[in-house]
């Protein structure tokens, strides 16, 4: 069983924490407990990730970092890999609220996507380290990778919605197919971040400024 932490790691995920994760508003107090329980469990696990990689990490070693029973973890969990749904969710609920956003007809679509590209990256760049742990779990295994392109094609069609209300609004070009656009923005968005995780400078705000304003110039109606 793994017994050590290093302090670096642990700060990084102690980042993680934030009080304004779409997907856990609005939920009763018992709810918001559970989906607290769940994010804790997820942290540590992603800090046993990050200091020894996704394969070498066991249920045990999770719930011993949490400070809480094994029996515990099933009753969120099916297994270790349905921890990094907790990821998911948290992503799926900033591409929620950009579509909610976009719906409301507030804001401009090009406000609603550049504010949805700096979002999602708040939890995976808080550092190059945590980057890398992430990219890696996630492609550890078939569990995984099913479960990631499960959660990526949900948020596709959300963002399939979004471009649709930028073509209609006369933002985005008409003849663009919106499922391509929503492909090229995940693209852009996971390609930035691969890149900054192996180099760690500039700050990844600079890359995902740079690489959204590459994206629109590609999809707006030129003026």
């Amino acid at each position: 069983m793994i017994t050590s932490h290093s302090s670096h790691s642990a700060a990084l995920v102690e980042a993680l924490a934030s009080e304004s994760l779409p997907h856990l508003q609005g939920l009763g107090r018992r709810q918001r407990r559970a989906a607290e329980t769940r994010l804790r469990l997820f942290r540590c696990a992603l800090q046993l990730f990050a200091e020894h990689g996704f394969p070498n990490v066991t249920v045990e070693d999770i719930t011993e970092a949490a400070d809480v029973g094994k029996g515990t973890f099933f009753n969120y969990f099916e297994s270790k890999d349905h921890v990094l749904g907790v990821m998911a969710e948290i992503q799926l609920g900033k591409v929620r609220e950009a579509l909610t956003l976009s719906e409301s007809g507030k804001q401009t679509i090009y406000s609603v996507l550049h504010r949805l590209f700096l979002r999602v990256a708040e939890e995976p760049g808080r550092s190059p380290d945590l980057a890398r742990a992430l990219i890696s779990s996630f492609l550890a295994s078939e569990g995984v990778r099913c479960l990631i392109d499960r959660n990526m094609s949900e948020g596709r069609k959300m963002v399939a919605q979004i471009v649709a209300a930028g073509q209609t609004r006369g933002e985005i070009e008409s003849h663009l197919r919106k499922e391509k656009v929503a492909i090229q923005l995940q693209q852009a968005f996971m390609g930035t971040l691969l890149l900054w995780s192996l180099q760690g400078r500039p700050a990844l705000q600079t890359w995902i400024e740079e690489s959204f304003q590459h994206f629109w110039r590609a999809i707006a109606v030129s003026s």
